[in-house]
Formats: structure tokens, C-alpha cells, sequence
């Protein structure tokens, strides 16, 4: 397996990709307290911070998947309830405002890129993620943030379906509730990602 997990892990052919790990969903200036809560709980933040220095120290390139939005929500479809109920209250993570940034507990370094996105609940379809990391030969992608119901699932399986290789990094991720979290990790992630930990990512790196 540790063989199986280095190849997999080759910094040549390996990104990080940081899911909403924004001020306005994680952070100092969350909207949604109960998430930002598990994820102060879990130590999300700290484990990915280490994460994502060990992968620059690697030469491996990290992008921030972010989303933002217009004012007015011009160009953003409220075509799940989410997004609808999303309409109803103020608006949050708009194009240019500090709730859009990325926690500064990542060291956010100027090698990292970003990606982001004004539409839909997942970080590939209608972005330039992908030609980004085809641009850096990448195959196999590790995915950290928020949420697994949602946003982590979302990536999971639009990277599978584009031809990636996806690692979860499961110290790294969060969702509420806790149980109904693990529940997916384990029923439904484990079907289309490999999922170690942080600690096991970054030994394979160091080997």
C-alpha cells in the first residue's frame, strides 16, 4: 500500500486543492456557524495548513477552489434550494469583499493559484481549473475543505469524471452533521477516492 500510495502521490503529477476554505464559509466572517464550528472542532484548518506546507516544500502546486459572487447574483442560477434560499438573505461572498479570501491560516503563498467560481456547488464544470492543472501535467488531485455533502462529493466526482485520480484527505475535510459526514466518506466517497490522512499523505511525499 505504501508503494501503491507513493506512486499515486507523485509530487511530479500531484496537486492540492483547497474546497471554500474562505473567510465567508470557514472563517472569522462565516454565514453558516454550524459548519465553521465542525470544522473549528476537527482542526480542519491547522491540518490543512500542514498539509499544504509540506506539498509547497514537495514543489506540489496548491489551488484555492473559491466561489464568489455579483452583487445582484447576476450569473449565479437559483436552480437548487440552496441557491434559492441563498437569495433570500444577504448576500455573502461578493467579488472583492474580504469574505471571499482565503483563511489566512493557510499561508497562502504566491505559487498557489486559484480557481474560482460564480455558479454551481462543485469546482470543474465552466471553470478553468482543469485546463489549469492539465497545464501542470497533473493526474491525481488531494482534496481538502468544505463540505463532504456537498461541495467535497462534488469534487470528487467531477475530478473522476475529467480523468482524475482523487485522494481525500480526510483530516482535512468536513460537513455537518459530523456522523452524516463519515457516513458519506465511508458509503459513497470511498467508491470513487482513496482516503488517508493528512499525516499518510505527507510521509508518502517525504519517502
Amino acid at each position: 500500500m505504501a508503494a501503491d500510495l507513493r506512486e499515486l502521490l507523485d509530487p511530479r503529477s500531484t496537486a492540492v486543492l483547497t474546497m471554500e476554505l474562505q473567510r465567508g464559509v470557514v472563517g472569522d466572517l462565516a454565514a453558516m456557524p454550524p459548519l465553521r464550528d465542525a470544522v473549528e472542532k476537527e482542526k480542519i484548518i491547522p491540518h490543512t495548513a500542514h498539509l499544504l506546507a509540506a506539498a509547497r516544500t514537495a514543489g506540489i502546486r496548491v489551488v484555492h477552489c473559491t466561489a464568489m459572487f455579483r452583487p445582484d447574483r447576476s450569473g449565479t442560477p437559483a436552480n437548487t434550494p440552496f441557491a434559492a434560499a441563498a437569495r433570500k438573505h444577504p448576500v455573502a461572498l461578493v467579488v472583492g469583499s474580504p469574505e471571499v479570501e482565503v483563511v489566512a491560516e493557510l499561508g497562502r503563498e504566491r505559487s498557489d493559484l486559484e480557481s474560482s467560481r460564480m455558479h454551481g456547488m462543485a469546482p470543474f464544470i465552466g471553470t478553468s481549473l482543469d485546463p489549469t492543472l492539465r497545464a501542470e501535467g497533473i493526474r491525481t488531485v488531494v482534496a481538502t475543505g468544505v463540505s463532504v455533502n456537498v461541495g467535497i462529493f462534488g469534487l470528487a466526482l467531477e475530478a473522476v469524471n475529467f480523468g482524475y485520480r482523487v485522494v481525500i484527505a480526510t483530516d482535512c475535510v468536513a460537513g455537518v452533521p459530523a456522523e452524516y459526514a463519515q457516513a458519506v466518506l465511508t458509503n459513497s466517497l470511498a467508491l470513487l477516492a482513496t482516503r488517508v490522512t493528512s499525516s499518510e499523505i505527507i510521509e508518502a511525499w517525504q519517502a
